[in-house]
């Protein structure tokens, strides 16, 4: 009995001390993808509320891929409408796998998760509400083994 009491203070006081050490995350969200495939019309859409803009933010992109993904890296282009209705658009390249095909980030199973930092240091122009909208941008009409897009943003010092 004094052991398992002894366990349990000891996960306890190591989660306190992983979750202080974490920076806050104001936003965090998943979009699943089609089971079909990401058409390269379609697209994942995010609305983030931001109140603050003189805090500074780092911005991730979280992407949950499968086995199947026929490709080693991922181009993805990226919407990012303000609350003034002012859009701005960029283009991002990262990779999932090395050159050797074994999958970079954390995995369970078959699915691999990676999280690429997208934006660091950013301050937004004002508070409201802004809209993520992310397409992939591979040559495929139609991209298999993509299976969620992830939007995070954390506060940063």
């Amino acid at each position: 009995m004094i052991k398992i009491k002894r366990k349990s203070l000891i996960i306890l006081v190591f989660s306190v001390i992983l979750a202080s050490c974490s920076q806050p995350s104001i936003f965090s969200e998943y979009k699943s993808v089609d089971v079909k495939g990401w058409d390269k019309d379609s697209s994942c859409v995010f609305d983030v509320s931001i109140e603050n803009a003189t805090t500074v933010y780092d911005v991730f992109i979280n992407v949950r891929n499968v086995g199947e993904y026929p490709h080693q890296n991922l181009w993805l282009f990226i919407q990012k409408t303000a609350p003034d209705s002012t859009i701005s658009n960029d283009t991002i390249n990262f990779f999932l796998a090395d050159n050797r095909g074994k999958w970079l980030g954390s995995g369970i199973g078959s699915v691999f998760e990676m999280p690429v930092l997208y934006q660091q240091k950013l301050k937004f122009d004002s508070p409201g509400k802004y809209e993520y909208k992310i397409f992939q941008g591979m040559r495929d009409s139609m991209l298999i083994g993509i299976s969620d897009i992830g939007l995070r943003i954390e506060k940063t010092e």
